[in-house]
């Protein structure tokens, strides 16, 4: 079956892209390492064997003309057969498994290579260039993107519709792995508490711990490059007030962030809007609490949202606000797009508030009430 031609499109814009930025750089060659990377750059195709590690099993090198695939044997057919590398474009620079030298050596010959955080003698690092490059999506990777966030939220509405009282929360990741798995995709992070665990740990591993009442699911799904985030929470019984008040709350911050998303603005200060409207809420302590999430793409997150940060927004990037109060919090992917936020991971079964902010109305999940 022949490549889709936006595929095609989308790997030459990014050449294109990448080449432009080597050559301000004043760079012969870059070589791309990691899995958000070389996803990037080949339009989502998967160059890595170990998910635990963020370097890919295989490379990318790109030059003034020519762009290589550098692998090894037991590699090579995988990314030629099933990846469709080659019809991409890629040529293959393959040693044998066991050979310890690097396959791109002839390439690299007295150039100046730009690599991904590392700088040294004729070497640069150019991480941050890639970084960009990677966050500011073009037309295929937006409706890329779409699908994917769509998949996430019926993986996190399958998976917590299967969780109940007395199930552990290593169960409950087993469902929301197996649910990102059946989509094509992998969670690459699950993480759930429940009850007093949720009030104590922002990032809570699940463990062998039973669900009494309340329980938080978290998934970062990776799927054709892209990594999009969402968080649901749910309770059984009858919810009580003061959870309410602080889901709510948090409902309300995240409602101000998403709303405030505009280019122009800086990561810094989403970092200050999002300390005010805690302040407002009552709650000025969780600002020192937790990271209130930031921009995201090949990764879950490329630039967490800090203090004085001078990184612009722009336009057709993507992000996942991600703010908490204790026991509670609120999260989407959301994209700036020409008309301003739209939330990609919403649900249509979920309870939902509508919050306004300065005349702009927008849904944000409640906490899910089952008997």
């Amino acid at each position: 079956m022949p490549l889709p031609l936006e595929r095609k499109t989308e790997v030459v814009i990014k050449l294109e892209r990448l080449r432009k930025k080597m050559s301000e750089r004043k760079i012969d060659a870059a070589r791309l390492s990691s899995i958000a990377s070389t996803a990037w750059i080949t339009a989502g195709a998967r160059l890595y064997v170990d998910e635990s590690t963020d370097r890919a099993a295989s490379s990318i090198l790109i030059t003034e003309d020519r762009a290589f695939i550098v692998t090894d044997s037991i590699e090579v057919t995988r990314l030629e057969q099933e990846e469709e590398l080659g019809d991409l474009g890629f040529e293959f620079l393959v040693k044998p498994w066991y050979a310890e030298m690097d396959a791109a050596f002839s390439v690299l010959a007295n150039k100046q290579v730009g690599l991904e955080g590392i700088s040294g003698t004729n070497t640069v690092d150019i991480s941050a260039d890639l970084r960009h490059l990677r966050s500011v999506l073009q037309e295929e990777e937006v409706l890329r993107l779409r699908r994917v966030s769509a998949l996430a939220a019926e993986a996190m509405y399958e998976a917590i519709q299967a969780v109940h009282p007395g199930m552990s929360e290593y169960e409950a990741a087993a469902k929301l792995a197996e649910a990102a798995r059946e989509r094509g995709g992998s969670a690459v992070v699950n993480l759930i508490a429940s009850d007093e665990r949720i009030y104590r740990f922002r990032h809570p591993l699940p463990t062998d711990k039973r669900i009494e009442h309340y329980a938080m699911l978290v998934l970062c799904l990776r799927k054709e490059g892209l990594v999009p985030s969402i968080t649901r929470l749910v309770y059984f019984g009858s919810l009580p007030e003061d959870l309410h008040t602080r889901a709510l709350a948090a409902a309300r911050v995240d409602a101000r962030m998403i709303l405030g998303t505009k280019p122009g603005r800086t990561m810094g200060s989403m970092f200050e809007l999002a300390r005010h409207a805690y302040q407002t809420e009552g709650y000025p302590e969780a600002i020192e609490e937790h990271h209130q999430g930031g921009s995201m793409g090949y990764n879950a997150r490329e630039i967490i949202a800090l203090p004085g940060d001078t990184t612009p927004i722009e336009r057709y990037q993507a992000f996942a606000w991600n703010p908490s109060v204790r026991g509670v919090k609120s999260e989407d992917t959301i994209l700036l797009g020409q008309h301003g936020p739209e939330v990609l991971t919403q649900q249509i079964a979920w309870p939902t508030w509508d919050i306004t902010i300065d005349g702009k109305t927008i849904a944000r999940p409640a906490i899910l009430e089952r008997n």
